[in-house]
């Protein structure tokens, strides 16, 4: 078999073999297949896409492109949860302890922000000590003792999307749904847990801008997933404003926290519920979706979710007084607090525009590897459907230099749109998407 024939062959629209598929991606990983091949070859897929049963191929080749975890007797209970990335999304921060409070075991392996959406390992990393780098066996006594382990993903777990994605990082073939579904789903396959409850953001702040473009992509996860063997549930949930008030790695830390004591914005908790009511009734702890809530529910509202947060932090070298001294992370030397410069009902809050700003000044990472600083963020205190009068406050900026503000008050601003007429506040769970059968 030959690179430049499987490259042609997709070029000219064909459909490949799943033994061509799987021979390519093994090559990715052996260094047989050269990267300007590659390359090629996503270039060739981004444009003329892929069958569903060639993005399955795929997918199962780049989960077996190395270890696939064995969680053992975890396994029944085990739901692995994914977010597709979006601005002041720490959903599992408080979805992952409520659903391990409520039975369910969480081996989470996460991902760092890139560009505009934060990445849940920047913000754990915002707690002093708190490591995220976990081997394999580590990851599997945490999950066995404490029944929640948020890392990264390990060097030997789906190597060939490590690859891949970085080749389609600088050929501008990120955007290929057949590639994000097997990028995705490829890591939730070699994490080993049977079920995945997926979050796919729909938004300006979102990579999928439209709840169109996000349910096609949750219908392919999936179904793809399901033809993987795994149950798979996706919901779709707006990312046209930021997610809860704070946006950052420190301060959504603390909102994190704060929800998990029930002090939490709306919005932050009622995603975070409707995703661990999902893992509970996929780990067979309920049998009606009813159910599932109240045991959510009853997690979070007892406190036992937030000792279950504690209890990873301990876990993984943190230091759990941030737990209840939230003040002892990171803290800007820099703030200010914008009041609103005009008065009316908010008709938008673009979510796109407070993410690049808030990673312009240092809160994210525009490439693979830059430093961020897990001060920086910002506090809306006004958000869509909210009236507010002149003067009163809009927003809170935490910076580290004063020479930050007047570009960070300017650009924050022109993220709101207003209206004179009164605005709903918007539904944040937008669709649900589940698999036609049980695999």
């Amino acid at each position: 078999m030959r690179a430049v024939d499987v490259i042609a062959r997709k070029r000219d629209g064909e459909e490949l073999t799943a033994e061509e598929i799987e021979w390519l991606v093994r090559g990715s990983v052996s260094g047989d297949v050269a990267d300007y091949q590659l390359s090629a070859w996503l270039m060739a897929v981004y444009l003329k896409g892929m069958s569903p049963s060639e993005t399955i191929a795929l997918t199962r080749a780049m989960a077996s492109s190395g270890r696939i975890l064995d969680l053992g007797e975890l396994a029944p209970r085990a739901v692995d949860k994914h977010s597709s990335g979006g601005v002041g999304d720490k959903i599992s921060l408080v979805a992952g302890p409520i659903a391990a409070a409520a039975g369910v075991i969480v081996p989470k392996m996460s991902g760092r922000g890139l560009g505009f959406t934060g990445g849940t390992l920047d913000k754990l990393e915002s707690i002093p000590g708190l490591r995220v780098g976990l081997s394999i066996g580590e990851i599997l006594e945490q999950a066995r003792n404490v029944g929640l382990v948020i890392a990264s993903q390990t060097a030997d777990l789906a190597p060939a999307d490590g690859k891949l994605y970085a080749l389609r990082d600088v050929t501008a073939t990120v955007g290929s749904l057949p590639l994000i579904v097997s990028s995705i789903l490829s890591k939730k396959l070699a994490g080993g847990a049977p079920s995945i409850v997926l979050d796919v953001k729909a938004g300006t702040g979102a990579f999928m801008k439209t709840a169109g473009e996000a349910e096609q992509l949750a219908r392919a996860l999936v179904d793809v997933g399901s033809a993987c063997g795994r149950r798979v549930i996706a919901l779709v949930s707006a990312m046209d404003q930021p997610l809860g008030k704070a946006v950052g790695n420190a301060v959504e830390v603390d909102e994190a926290v704060e929800t998990l004591r029930g002090r939490g914005p709306d919005d932050v908790r009622e995603l975070a519920l409707t995703i661990a009511a999902e893992m509970v009734q996929c780990a067979g702890l309920a049998e009606t979706e009813a159910k599932a809530r109240d045991l959510a529910r009853e997690a979070l509202t007892s406190g036992r979710a937030l000792a279950k947060l504690r209890a990873m932090v301990e876990a993984q070298g943190g230091d759990t007084s941030v737990i209840d001294d939230p003040s002892r992370l990171p803290r800007a030397p820099i703030r200010e607090m914008v009041r609103s410069p005009v008065g009316g009902f908010i008709a938008r809050l673009d979510a796109g525009v407070v993410g690049t700003t808030l990673t312009a000044l240092g809160a994210g990472r525009e490439k693979k590897g830059d430093p961020i600083d897990h001060r920086i963020g910002a506090i809306f205190h006004r958000k869509v459907g909210d009236r507010v009068e002149v003067d009163e406050p809009l927003f809170e900026l935490h910076l580290a230099r004063p020479e930050q503000t007047s570009f960070a008050r300017e650009r924050l601003l022109q993220a709101y749109h207003w209206s004179q007429e009164p605005v709903d506040h918007p539904n944040v769970v937008i669709g649900r998407f589940a698999q036609r059968r049980d695999p």
